[in-house]
């Protein structure tokens, strides 16, 4: 086993590099830059946990890491589980049509390979308040969201009382989301055909109806690859940058409102030139994550269903 350890680290040095150089080492080094004062010209300077209080004010205050937060919790509240419940109901959908089962498959995984800035530019069209196809579909109910151009919040109960609702520039982020779900449509379609059909008619024969069967069979049968897919829907949302990067030409506006958490570390890490912020930034929005996944995980165990 010795003598070939040498042979199977030649065969894997690329891929080792590789990561020692692209992964490890910026892992650690933004670690370290997060106690720094650093703009990415001279030397890194220390400078402790400056930086992780000023990320606790810009919390408490409402500042810039407060709203960028802020903007990223609204997005993940709404594309997550969104993503979710759409996508098992279109899985369900699909595994009714006998006719033409692989072609709709095809049009619904289409979007999720599509280039996203050229998605996101289509979606400006689509959501422009004046000349979008959609607001002029809109318009024969008498409805004109202002989309894109506003940071208003439809699903804050918050902007209900101050009277500021209406669907503003993170719904728009979400509407475009929801229809790149065709990744998740086809796992869900895929993970329908392998429950067990046995399970199915042994609820016709308890009496269930649809919604029984449905609700009693289907979804726990679904339930180990809902929680994947929410889980990867949870990382993709924080790292959501493309779409808010482009709809916004890189300011994060309308007034921040299109500022996630990682366009926010893109703009002050390479745009403002205070990597040690950034890297701050970045650490934080990972302790988040990973604190949010376990909690997901230790509570899957009262609502995920493994077959035995």
């Amino acid at each position: 086993m010795r003598r070939r350890l040498p042979t199977g680290l030649v065969f894997i040095s690329p891929w080792l590099v590789g990561f020692l150089l692209l992964t490890a080492y910026p892992f650690c080094a933004s670690l370290y830059w997060s106690f720094c004062r650093y703009d990415l010209l001279a030397a890194p300077e220390w400078v402790g946990t400056a930086n992780y209080e000023r990320l606790a004010r810009e919390t408490i205050s409402g500042g810039a890491f407060g709203q960028a937060l802020w903007n990223t919790a609204y997005y993940a509240a709404l594309a997550v589980p969104g993503s979710a419940l759409l996508g098992v109901a279109l899985a369900v959908l699909l595994k009714s049509v006998t006719v033409g089962r692989s072609a709709f498959r095809t049009l619904f995984f289409v979007p999720a390979i599509v280039p996203t800035v050229a998605v996101s530019i289509v979606w400006m069209w689509l959501l422009d308040p004046k000349r979008g196809l959609l607001n002029r579909m809109l318009s024969i109910f008498g409805l004109s969201p202002t989309w894109l151009n506003s940071s208003a919040e439809a699903f804050n109960p918050l902007s209900w009382l101050d009277g500021t609702a209406g669907f503003g520039s993170k719904d728009g982020l979400v509407l475009m989301s929801l229809w790149g779900i065709g990744n998740f449509i086809v796992i869900y379609s895929a993970a329908l055909e392998n429950i067990p059909r046995e399970l199915y008619e042994a609820a016709e024969l308890d009496g269930a109806g649809r919604w029984a069967k449905f609700r009693h069979v289907t979804l726990p049968g679904l339930s180990p690859v809902i929680l994947f897919n929410v889980v990867m829907g949870l990382v993709a949302s924080v790292q959501y940058f493309t779409q808010a990067y482009v709809v916004s030409g890189g300011s994060g506006g309308p007034e921040g409102s299109t500022r996630v958490l990682s366009l926010h570390v893109f703009m002050w890490g390479f745009k403002y030139l205070e990597a040690g912020y950034a890297s701050a930034a970045a650490w934080t929005l990972f302790v988040l994550v990973a604190v949010v996944t376990l909690f997901l995980f230790r509570t899957s165990r009262a609502w995920v269903h493994y077959g035995k």
